[in-house]
């Protein structure tokens, strides 16, 4: 399996960004690590294992990036507004940074990648995808929630609507995002319903997904599966092959 490893000073995040890619053809997967973690979290609790023959076969290219959660909505110190702002200095980086990097490597200018994350990757993987169905071919998000406002002590502003699904989302009825949600094929929203799992996030999202006639498929996998690592090297791969065979 080919692995490359990248980094560049984003402007967007005046931060050094780095960039681990996997495999050499395929559709493209975007991953966004869990809470604070990094770019190599998927590596070292081996979900890329759990995808790795995805990626051998040329199903599957696969590229994870660090997060700003432990400097935004994991940081105590970190004033609400500046949470906020944050979040959406990182959405440009992706789009503007990441995207980019991903269609050159892939040799298609016009790739669309799937995003995929679990527990708060699983936010902002959904996070990019709905606000740019136009970018991104659809979302894996696994155990997630997809409200964030509990983070930011009552604060409220245009950074905070525009990143938290749960608000834009029900909102939605422009010409353009609108449809081309609706002509989605790869929108899954998994959880479990074990130790540490809150289900009713998903279902919640699901329903305002119902409500705008958007197509996904929300699976509520059994009472024995925990949020943890063993069940997500199980979902993602799984649902991979539904997607890419």
């Amino acid at each position: 399996m080919e692995r490359r490893i990248t980094s560049w000073f984003s402007q967007n995040l005046s931060a050094e960004m780095p960039l681990v890619a996997y495999g050499h053809a395929g559709q493209p997967l975007l991953m966004f690590p869990t809470a604070a973690a990094d770019y190599l979290e998927y590596e070292r609790f081996h979900l890329v294992d759990a995808i790795r023959p995805h990626i051998e076969s040329g199903r599957v290219r696969a590229y994870s990036i660090n997060s700003v959660n432990k400097y935004s909505l994991l940081n105590e110190q970190m004033p609400p507004h500046l949470k906020a702002e944050l979040l959406t200095r990182f959405d440009r980086y992706v789009t503007d940074e990441v995207l980019p990097l991903i269609r050159k490597d892939s040799g298609d200018d016009n790739a669309k990648p799937l995003t995929t994350g679990a527990s708060l990757g699983a936010f902002l993987a959904a996070n990019a995808y709905f606000k740019h169905p136009d970018l991104f071919r659809g979302v894996i998000a696994m155990s997630g929630g997809y409200d964030i406002r509990s983070y930011l002590k009552g604060h409220y502003d245009d950074n905070v609507y525009f990143n938290n699904p749960l608000d834009y989302l029900p909102n939605l009825n422009d010409e353009h995002y609108l449809p081309l949600l609706r002509q989605a094929d790869s929108i899954y929203i998994i959880s479990g319903q074990g130790a540490y799992e809150d289900p009713e996030r998903s279902k919640q999202l699901s329903d305002i997904l119902k409500s705008k006639e958007i197509p996904h498929s929300l699976e509520l996998w059994g009472a024995d599966v925990n949020h943890d690592w063993p069940w997500w090297r199980k979902m993602l791969p799984f649902t991979l092959d539904r997607i890419v065979g």
